[in-house]
């Protein structure tokens, strides 16, 4: 099986936990495993003095714990729609009852950041929400333009990072973000199941709703201070995670990045070789998405019976492919000759 998927293909020495006996929880030995996580996650984040909120769900999971906890509690709130994980917060805020704006990007284009800040003067929001990578689309956000923004206006940043954690530069301290999220399946490519909010030092000075008992703040910061979760974790992704995190610390954060940005930039080189055109104006070292030219409607299935695995789209003929996970240039070469392949039928 070759995956270009979220998580792509996984070390053996990662999947091989996954077949492992597994401590309990309740023990000094995984609530030093959950410290030393949270430590090596706040370092990649670059988020030296916040703390990490892990969760035993997907990423909406963590998108629902900030609406109910912090959103919930704002007068308004501003979002960037460009594709349906935009839409999500909507929905979120529509969901807990959240006065809100939206600010509709069209596919695979960039934000009009004078526009867009045109829209928040007049707006004035006390938070604004947001992805840094479209995932739908591939389109990356220039969260620096984003952020000047809301520093000037005095609005809350709140960044959905979790197709840009280790594929795209992010310094949450730099930038003043006070909260952002990301998951397990993507940037850190093992099994999917935990989620991750990285709560900034000034945010953690706020008193959050209490409108969720699962995904509830307070609870959550409280277990953490003994380095447990309140209710059951995925212990095995946990050991996972702990087994990621230390490779991910000692490669470091920059070497991480390029090593992503250079099978991207390969795939794309191969594209443009085949015809294929790629849309999105400011693409995500994360994922390529382009448009086939012919046979779109039939290509998923047909790598599917290949044992290989790409995203659609959600547009006719729209496809993506993965850069995060084990993969080199060989495979993108046999990827895009048997895209070609059932392209040209």
């Amino acid at each position: 099986m070759r995956s270009y998927v979220f998580p792509g293909n996984i070390e053996d020495s990662i999947l091989q936990i996954g077949g492992k006996p597994f401590p309990y929880m309740r023990t000094e030995q995984f609530s030093e495993l959950v410290k030393d996580s949270e430590k090596m996650l706040l370092d990649l984040m670059h988020c030296p003095s916040g703390r990490v909120i892990f969760y035993t769900a997907s990423g909406t999971g963590a998108m629902d714990a900030v609406v109910a906890n912090y959103v919930s509690q704002c007068k308004k709130a501003f979002i960037i729609a460009g594709g349906s994980f935009g839409y999500r917060w909507k929905s979120l805020c529509e969901y807990y009852h959240c006065p809100n704006e939206v600010f509709a990007v069209p596919f695979a284009q960039d934000i009009d950041y004078a526009q867009l800040e045109e829209a928040v003067a007049a707006s004035r929001p006390d938070v604004f929400l947001c992805q840094h990578h479209e995932t739908s689309t591939g389109q990356l956000y220039n969260i620096e333009r984003i952020s000047e923004i809301c520093k000037k206006y005095g609005v809350s940043l709140v960044v959905d990072a979790i197709s840009s954690f280790l594929s795209d530069e992010l310094d949450m301290e730099v930038l003043g973000i006070d909260i952002c999220i990301t998951s397990s399946q993507k940037g850190l490519n093992i099994a999917p199941g935990l989620s991750f909010l990285f709560l900034s030092p000034k945010i953690l000075e706020t008193t959050f709703a209490h409108r969720s008992y699962y995904f509830d703040f307070a609870e959550n910061l409280k277990n953490l201070e003994r380095g447990q979760t309140p209710y059951s974790p995925a212990t095995t992704i946990f050991l996972q995670l702990h087994a990621r995190l230390k490779i991910d610390i000692s490669l470091g954060v920059q070497q991480i990045i390029a090593s992503v940005r250079s099978r991207a930039l390969y795939f794309r080189s191969l594209c443009k070789q085949n015809g294929w055109e790629m849309p999105v104006e400011v693409p995500s070292n994360c994922i390529t998405g382009f448009f086939v030219r012919k046979n779109g409607d039939i290509l998923f299935k047909e790598l599917l019976k290949q044992d290989i695995y790409i995203m659609p789209g959600g547009t006719p003929g729209y496809f993506r492919v993965s850069h995060l996970g084990v993969q080199t240039t060989e495979d993108l070469d046999d990827l895009a000759n048997r895209i070609k392949d059932i392209e040209n039928r």
